[in-house]
């Protein structure tokens, strides 16, 4: 049995997640091995009855969603990530719960980006869906992948902030199977994301949207992201879970303040009120990332073994030009706005720059002005 074949009938032999990963960590990621122990070793690995079943080919109806997954993987563009390939997204191998395999429409390279999760409500109000936008129209602009959960409201708007960038990344993790929207309307956005991004499940393709499908999916938004930013969240909104899950994991989660009327703000007033950090602008979150983003891609270019796009290298590396804004920094503390006229880019090429000269020791902030450090 071909290698992509057998992860696949593992996959689909369901139940507890936990022996199936232990026998492929055994193995060193060979499904091949792992079928090839046979009945007794699988029972003596902890898999049920049940799953056996399904691993010897038994069960018509596992092989039907198998025979299916196989005619979806044959199109080019569709991937199979399994927990012992090299191409598994090392942040969410440390989740709690990483899932077993990975189907991918798209590039499966795009998972190892930074990224940053921006979820909320699906009922957003506009200058909710504005806020995404900005937000992710500016991470984007500095290289930083958007991860969301293709759903209506702040999930689509985060998508489409992302796309609206020339070289913006946008992931969509689904609760169905990778081939198919929900909801349907969004079909064309899932499209145009997986030709921009990828579009990632832990189902196989044909899956229906299925209610406890999207609590299960959110973890996995979280957990391939740095950080967390909920934008508009109810009081018992599923972002709330992404957000949990994403401080369990030893994530950073940022919460966008709102008004007092609207009861959209009041899931993320009560993040702020449990040690969420305040995102007030999208520099917020890059400040904060910095580290994070350095790890990552330094993850990144040793995966990929060749340089990598400037746009990938940011918040912790100089780009464009430095020279330029050396130049229009003074000894005398400058405003962003007065850099942004001087250089001529914009408040989201500048951050990054700027941060990555403070990281160096060669630039002071202060109150929100830049100078150059004395010798």
């Amino acid at each position: 049995m071909p290698p992509r074949h057998a992860l696949l009938r593992l996959c689909l032999a369901g139940g507890r997640l936990g022996p199936r990963r232990r026998l492929l960590e055994t193995h060193g990621g060979n499904a091949e091995a792992v079928l090839a122990m046979g009945p007794t070793a699988w029972r003596e690995a902890c898999l049920t009855a049940a799953q056996i079943h399904r691993l010897q080919g038994l069960d018509p109806a596992t092989d039907a969603v198998e025979t299916r997954a196989l005619r979806w993987l044959d199109t080019p563009g569709h991937h199979l990530i399994g927990w012992g390939d090299a191409d598994y997204p090392p942040q969410l191998r440390r989740i709690a719960s990483p899932p077993l395999t990975l189907y991918v429409d798209g590039d499966p390279a795009c998972l190892w980006r930074p990224q940053v999760a921006i979820v909320g409500s699906r009922n957003a109000t506009h200058g909710g869906q504005d806020n995404a936008r900005l937000f992710a129209r500016a991470l984007a602009e500095v290289g930083i992948a958007i991860t969301s959960g293709l759903a209506a409201g702040i999930d689509a708007a985060a998508h489409l902030g992302a796309l609206g960038v020339a070289d913006g990344v946008t992931i969509a993790v689904v609760g169905t199977g990778p081939d198919r929207a929900y909801p349907v309307s969004h079909a064309g956005l899932r499209d145009h994301i997986a030709l921009r991004g990828a579009v990632a499940s832990e189902h196989p393709p044909g899956t229906a949207p299925l209610r406890r499908h999207f609590p299960a999916r959110n973890r996995l938004v979280a957990g391939l992201s740095l950080a967390t930013l909920v934008v508009e969240a109810g009081e018992q909104s599923g972002a709330l879970i992404s957000a949990r899950m994403a401080a369990e994991a030893g994530r950073e989660v940022f919460a966008l303040p709102g008004s007092i009327h609207n009861p959209l703000a009041r899931g993320c007033h009560r993040l702020l009120r449990e040690g969420a950090q305040l995102a007030q602008s999208p520099e917020d979150l890059m400040q904060a990332l910095v580290p994070y983003v350095q790890g990552a891609v330094t993850g990144l270019r040793q995966r990929l073994g060749t340089p990598i796009s400037p746009a990938v290298a940011v918040c912790g590396e100089i780009l464009g030009d430095p020279h330029r804004l050396w130049e229009a920094l003074g000894h005398d503390p400058t405003p962003m706005d007065a850099l942004v006229i001087r250089t001529g880019l914009t408040v989201a090429q500048l951050s990054p720059m700027l941060l990555a000269l403070e990281l160096q020791g060669r630039l002071s902030v202060e109150h929100g002005r830049y100078a150059r450090k004395s010798a």
